[in-house]
């Protein structure tokens, strides 16, 4: 219990002082997250009249932002699938930071959809044996405990293993392999499940196609990955921690492949929607033509589109790759061209029309901003939090010193 205690005493001791600037960022963050509860205390006072969701759009901003950092959590399995398991080295020194913006993407991703039921009082109801836990039938049950679960092996794994390494001492691997394995299993259930929770609305013919799931694969593992590769390249770059070029050269591929399988599978969705079109393509037709005079998000996607395919064609050339200017120019642009489609993209139009033909057009209100950016910089503070005392324990800099 000591040296637990101290190893709690020495990383939030680390974790909150630092240099001038590191200091700044943390005020940063911090009065971020208070213009974000500020924005929820309005809400939770009017409630999500609010906001600028409605019967027609019952989903909008927080279901999107949901949605897409579900994804970037999933995309933790692509270092620890080779690190713990294959036997891959390469990415041993990246893989805890990657578990930490799995944890911080899980949190943010949690704190979306309690914001979206309009108050954290309304949680009760998805805890097992107090609340009306609709469990098997319910998908959005499967997403709670999945969601959980996922977040509980993500903040177990990387806590014994920096423990361990604070003690001075190997991990057990008898101990936490089997976590290990059921993590990765557990990355691929989470966007599967919450792909699922679309595709199971019959009423909403827009997000009724088995390629769902695997399309929200595919972007996870183009998306995700590539905010890691980004914020390992800020690291590197400014001196904060080091990783080889090996590792970047591996997790680019990654993130190419996925995300040249995710454009085949949206020409596919597209030849689907298009090729002979029925009154089910209305939302299809919705977001990338508009319909009937109304086309909020046809910019929006088309801008996203071209931007993955520029990311993508970049990516694919070996040579650019290879170039760290373009690699980085090519994963932001990537990044945020998904963030548009599968936030946004993907969560709106498929309201639009409603199943008696209605359209009513959808766009976050500065509540909605104010709160999301609140949760962003709450995200951020938590990947602070345990990005920077696991760099000095990996580094050595970070041990236990008593006796």
């Amino acid at each position: 219990m000591k040296i637990l205690f101290s190893f709690f005493c020495d990383c939030i001791k680390l974790s909150f002082s630092g240099s001038k600037k590191y200091t700044i960022w943390i005020a940063f963050l911090l009065s971020g997250m208070l213009i974000g509860i500020n924005a929820y205390c309005t809400q939770y006072k009017y409630g999500l009249a609010v906001t600028n969701m409605s019967d027609h759009v019952s989903w909008g901003f927080y279901i999107s932002n949901f949605t897409f950092l579900v994804g970037v959590a999933a995309a933790a399995v692509m270092l620890v699938l080779p690190t713990y398991i294959l036997k891959d080295v390469d990415f041993s020194k990246s893989v805890l930071l990657g578990e930490a913006i799995a944890v911080s993407a899980l949190i943010m991703a949690l704190c979306f959809v309690t914001v979206d039921m309009g108050g954290p009082q309304k949680l009760w109801h998805m805890i097992p044996g107090i609340g009306y836990f609709n469990w098997p039938n319910s998908m959005l049950t499967w997403d709670v405990l999945v969601l959980n679960g996922y977040l509980l092996l993500n903040t177990f794994i990387p806590f014994y293993i920096l423990y361990c390494h604070y003690k001075g001492i190997k991990p057990n691997k008898a101990k936490v392999v089997p976590f290990i394995y059921l993590s990765v299993i557990w990355a691929v259930a989470i966007h599967l499940v919450t792909a699922f929770l679309y595709a199971g609305l019959p009423a909403r013919p827009f997000w009724n196609s088995s390629l769902l799931g695997p399309r929200f694969l595919a972007s996870a593992f183009a998306g995700g990955p590539a905010l890691i590769l980004l914020v390992l390249y800020f690291f590197k770059s400014q001196k904060i921690y080091s990783v080889e070029d090996v590792a970047f050269n591996k997790l680019s591929l990654v993130v190419t492949i996925a995300a040249q399988i995710n454009l085949i599978m949206l020409g596919s969705e597209l030849f689907k929607e298009f090729y002979w079109p029925t009154h089910h393509s209305e939302s299809a037709q919705y977001m990338f033509f508009g319909l009937d005079g109304h086309h909020a998000l046809t910019s929006t996607i088309w801008t996203a589109i071209a931007c993955n395919v520029l990311a993508t064609t970049i990516l694919s050339i070996h040579p650019l790759r290879r170039n760290k200017s373009f690699l980085v120019s090519a994963c932001f642009v990537l990044f945020l061209s998904i963030w548009a489609e599968k936030g946004m993209g993907l969560v709106v139009p498929g309201f639009i029309p409603s199943p008696l033909g209605e359209i009513v057009e959808y766009y976050p209100s500065m509540i909605e901003l104010s709160v999301s950016y609140g949760i962003l910089c709450l995200g951020l503070m938590i990947f602070t939090v345990l990005a920077k005392p696991a760099i000095e324990i990996e580094k050595g800099n970070l041990t236990y010193k008593g006796i």
